[in-house]
């Protein structure tokens, strides 16, 4: 049995093959910048789900302080524990109050980047 090759379909597995790699580089070109672009939208996505949380957690907190609750407090800046149920939605990060004469300052602060930033509200008080 004598199994003959031609020359003119090893050309046609040649261009096959080419055309094969070109697409594949092509679809790679495409497919890793559209990758990258749906990682960082839900990075920022959930950034910014973080940020309204905290900013409603600090915003409630900041009503009752200025409705009076800040009076338990003394001068100067302290941890301020928060019980909202919402926190288990918060990354790691911290819950400051400073007060100074006629002043209320609450300010959040995530312990890592990238996870909505500081929330800060002050408010005057009598």
């Amino acid at each position: 049995m004598v199994i003959r090759t031609r020359l003119k379909s090893r050309r046609q597995c040649g261009a096959l093959m080419t055309e094969l790699m070109v697409a594949l580089a092509i679809l790679a070109g495409v497919l890793l910048p559209l990758a990258y672009s749906l990682v960082s939208e839900r990075r920022l996505a959930r950034s910014s789900y973080q940020r309204a949380v905290a900013m409603e957690i600090v915003d409630g907190e900041m009503e009752a302080l200025v409705a009076g609750e800040w009076r338990a407090f003394p001068p100067g800046t302290q941890d301020y524990r928060v019980r909202a149920a919402a926190m288990t939605n918060l990354p790691p990060g911290k819950f400051l109050l400073t007060l100074e004469p006629g002043h209320v300052r609450l300010q959040w602060q995530p312990a890592v980047k990238q996870h909505g930033g500081a929330v800060v509200r002050e408010a005057r008080v009598k």
